[in-house]
């Protein structure tokens, strides 16, 4: 290791040329709610640990073993956000967004925290691109959300994904099911911290990962047998809509999510190149949620989170890099003093027209700038030396195949707007 300090175990960094795979995901994710209407919303980086412990539920592993929770200098107990969907509900509730149109079209991105064992693509310091639709219980609006998280994908060149889906019913038929699986459960050997949780909240037994509990449970009551007409009806309107917008999905009748608010339509994207952490995103409908955590409506909302770390892996075992283009459309070369006073002003004037544009800095010769040239993936070079500064000309050189010319220094603008296009 150079120098005295690494990042914090399990907490990646990204820095060119990478960084530009991590913007383009970012940002094709986020582009794609923006086109259905959803707006920005900017969450505080941490919240009362209550409002995590309430509205994702205490018997999650998210609450009970991940969560960096801290007191601040005024006794408080404070929690780096694990998750975006608590936060966004409570800023709804807060600013009486509710009260509005409905429903209420929201997305976010940015870092969430979990203290979990750090793997490939599972980090403690996970980035998330996120939507979240209030207000509104309509299977037409379920679909939407869903489809926007299939776009991106897709537009990102992702293909070796599914999607499973499922319902997780609603409070006509969940309290009965619970009951029924609960009896179920506890009349198997399981251990105690198991049977523990199957007090708790039994769905959660079903997404345990340990293979013997796995086979324990394979003969389990199953939600989807289960459904009253209301809730059987929604799951198939759902699907009727993801028919129709031509989103493939599988029925998997054994998803549960990994939080305890999701009711009815609960997904997985799934990506099998990434082994046994798969999930690259997901997310549901969450029907009581508003109620849990203090709003004096009962509003449903349902959304979704997309990890860009997970996604870019999956692009990386599909080969697709999605940044398509240098970090510069043009590279500056000057050679002397004057020329590159009058270089730094050039470099101002593209920028000023939207052309990104870097520099050769620190006196370097023209072989080392022209190295520099190309590692920056810039398309065009301008150089400018004494000789053309006296003529008020400067040279442009195509780096993809090595053709230059002189042009006026008067209309450098022009000029590269031409052969940029």
């Amino acid at each position: 290791m150079n120098g005295d300090f690494s990042a914090p175990k399990g907490i990646p960094d990204y820095f060119p040329p990478a960084s530009a795979d991590f913007l383009e995901v970012r940002n094709t994710l986020t582009d794609a709610a923006h086109r259905a209407g959803y707006g920005h919303i900017e969450l505080p980086i941490f919240e009362e640990t209550a409002l995590f412990a309430r509205g994702v539920g205490e018997s999650t592993d998210v609450v009970s073993k991940e969560m960096y929770t801290f007191t601040d200098r005024g006794d408080r107990s404070v929690t780096l956000r694990p998750e975006g969907t608590a936060g966004v509900m409570r800023a709804v509730i807060q600013h009486g967004l509710d009260r509005g149109q409905l429903p209420v079209k929201l997305s976010y991105s940015g870092p969430f925290f979990r203290y979990e064992r750090p793997q490939a693509g599972r980090y403690r310091q996970l980035q998330q691109v996120g939507v979240e639709a209030i207000g509104v219980d309509d299977p037409a609006l379920d679909a939407e959300v869903i489809a926007i998280a299939d776009e991106g994908y897709r537009r990102l060149g992702l293909s070796g994904y599914r999607l499973d889906l499922t319902s997780l019913g609603d409070d006509t038929c969940r309290p009965q099911y619970r009951e029924t699986l609960q009896q179920y459960l506890l009349g198997l050997d399981l251990d105690e911290a198991t049977a523990d949780r199957a007090r708790i909240n039994p769905l959660r037994v079903l997404d345990d990962k340990r293979p013997e509990i796995r086979e324990m449970t394979a003969g389990a009551p199953l939600m989807l047998d289960h459904l009253s007409d209301s809730a059987r009806e929604h799951f198939a309107e759902v699907r009727r809509h993801l028919d129709r917008l031509g989103v493939r999905y599988e029925i998997n009748p054994r998803l549960v999510r990994g939080l305890d608010y999701y009711t009815k339509t609960t997904f997985e994207f799934v990506h099998d190149g990434l082994g046994a952490q798969s999930g690259i995103g997901g997310g549901g409908r969450y029907d009581g949620l508003m109620r849990q955590i203090g709003g004096k409506q009962e509003l449903s909302g349902i959304g979704f989170g997309i990890g860009v770390d997970r996604t870019i892996l999956a692009l990386q075992a599909e080969g697709v890099s999605v940044a398509g283009q240098g970090r510069v459309d043009v590279f500056g070369v000057p050679l002397g003093a004057a020329a590159k006073e009058e270089m730094v002003a050039v470099a101002g004037l593209l920028r000023d027209a939207g052309v990104r544009v870097d520099l050769a800095y620190g006196d370097r010769g023209l072989k080392g700038a022209m190295k520099a040239a190309d590692r920056s993936g810039a398309r065009l070079a301008l150089v400018l030396g004494e000789r053309e500064l006296e003529g008020r000309t400067i040279e442009v050189k195509d780096l993809s195949n090595g053709e230059q010319e002189k042009v006026s220094l008067d209309d450098v603008l022009a000029q590269v707007a031409s052969r940029l296009v």
